[in-house]
């Protein structure tokens, strides 16, 4: 392991563990609080509304002088992503992911600090997480290329 690749994984643990800290505090990790925030017609708590409008001014400013860069702050190439366009796995997963964030109250990054903490409910989550990440590479890998392939096949027969 070079000195470039020992920075590289010291900066991601350091990036991993401000980010983690920034979960415990800010509330994200508290299933009860994530609710409130969610319960629009009850109870509202809108101060995960501040959480995440400072998620999204510092990740406009972040992507905003990531575009205009070639190489990461390492020397490594830069890779943002190359589709714009919203598609119908994007809005089937973004349904998906909302419904699970309304019911558990968690989404990963927290479900993945609560469980590091010992909540035995981050824990179920996480596993079903895991669960539904592999049902969906299976079905992906099995079902749907062979799918498009085929497609393919048939539109240049």
């Amino acid at each position: 392991m070079n000195k470039n690749d020992i920075l590289h994984r010291i900066s991601e643990f350091l990036v991993g563990l401000l980010f983690g800290l920034g979960l415990i505090l800010s509330g994200m990790t508290d299933p009860g609080k994530v609710i409130g925030f969610l319960d629009l017609f009850g109870l509202w708590d809108p101060s995960l509304a501040l959480v995440m409008g400072g998620a999204i001014a510092v990740g406009f400013f972040a992507f905003a002088l990531a575009k205009k860069r070639t190489v990461n702050f390492f020397g490594s190439m830069m890779r943002l992503p190359a589709r714009h366009q919203i598609d119908k796995p994007l809005v089937i997963g973004s349904l998906l992911f909302g419904a699970g964030w309304g019911l558990a109250g968690f989404c990963p990054g927290p479900a993945l600090v609560s469980m590091a903490s010992g909540q035995p409910k981050a824990l179920v989550f996480v596993v079903a997480m895991v669960i539904g990440m592999v049902g969906f590479e299976l079905l992906d890998r099995f079902i749907h290329t062979p799918r498009k392939l085929a497609l393919q096949d048939s539109k240049t027969v």
